[in-house]
């Protein structure tokens, strides 16, 4: 990503995908989801490149906009796969980066792959309220030696190597990870597997309980995933409905809690370019987060 280039992803996550480009100068452009994996939708994406880019030395511009668009970044949505390895096949033929957003999906596969291997380079997220926690951060995960080493020299101060010397090649940051994080995390590591199987289980009681409830949607793992479930979420049949559910549950001291609000309709992104988001909107009014944690 470079400073005033686009890059792609959907309006339907959590704010820091679109804060990313941003702290670096890009702006972020939305493409609509599809709605059973909530993730980038490959048929969207295909129809709004198709729309809009105009090839220039290789390199695919947004001819509204006469900026390049130099990544996508699509998101597995609650730890749901996106259709990954579409994705890839058509930013590959737009010669369009793809960064993974796999900060919800550490765990899940899709196809049998693990998610966050399938771009150029994936990332996971650590944070308290992931699967697995060093109480924050996270990691970049990447078959790009050479792409490797620069990430972790820019997470490190970009400090060139010597003995004494202080001396900095480019604005990099102070990034690492303390120790006593990294030990934690190991020791999730370890119980990563247990931890999905045992969130695994609690999908399958929820899927059981509202099967018989034709107006609620309990949303299932899409195909050819096998999600980690990091959070369960039912679709209502309409705003109001879902409103009502909101109120209610909470009331009786359930926490659940509306799916994200739309990334384009934020003050700060309100602006970016964007196609059709007609899936995205659908859902913003109707998914519920039901409580998802391991149970112990």
């Amino acid at each position: 990503m470079e400073r005033g280039t686009e890059v792609l992803m959907q309006p339907l996550s959590f704010i820091a995908t679109a804060n990313a480009t941003a702290y670096l100068g890009a702006i972020p452009h939305f493409v609509d989801v599809d709605l059973d994996t909530m993730s980038l939708s490959p048929d969207a994406l295909i129809k709004r490149l198709e729309s809009i880019v105009e090839i220039r030395d290789k390199k695919p511009y947004n001819k509204e906009t006469n900026r390049r668009l130099s990544a996508c970044v699509p998101m597995h949505t609650f730890g749901h796969s996106a259709r990954i390895d579409t994705l890839c096949k058509i930013c590959e033929e737009y010669n369009i980066p793809l960064v993974e957003d796999a900060a919800e999906s550490l765990g899940t596969k899709y196809k049998n792959k693990s998610s966050g291997t399938f771009g150029t380079v994936g990332i996971y997220s650590f944070n308290g309220n992931k699967t697995i926690t060093s109480g924050g951060g996270g990691a970049i995960v990447t078959n790009d030696e050479e792409l490797g080493t620069f990430a972790k020299h820019l997470s490190t101060t970009a400090k060139v190597p010597h003995s004494w010397e202080y001396k900095h090649d480019y604005v990099g940051y102070n990034y690492r990870m303390p120790n006593l994080n990294a030990a934690l995390l190991c020791a999730q590591l370890e119980k990563l597997d247990e931890f999905i199987e045992n969130k695994r289980n609690t999908a399958k009681a929820y899927e059981f309980f509202f099967q018989s409830n034709d107006k609620i949607n309990y949303k299932n793992e899409p195909e050819n995933c096998k999600s980690n479930f990091w959070l369960n979420a039912i679709q209502l049949e309409n705003k109001e409905q879902r409103n009502s559910f909101l109120e209610f549950s909470n009331k009786e001291g359930v926490m659940t809690r509306p799916i994200w609000s739309l990334l384009n309709t934020l003050e700060m992104y309100k602006d970016s370019p964007s196609g059709d988001l007609t899936n995205a909107y659908f859902l913003e009014d109707r998914i519920v987060n039901i409580p998802s944690s391991v149970i112990v």
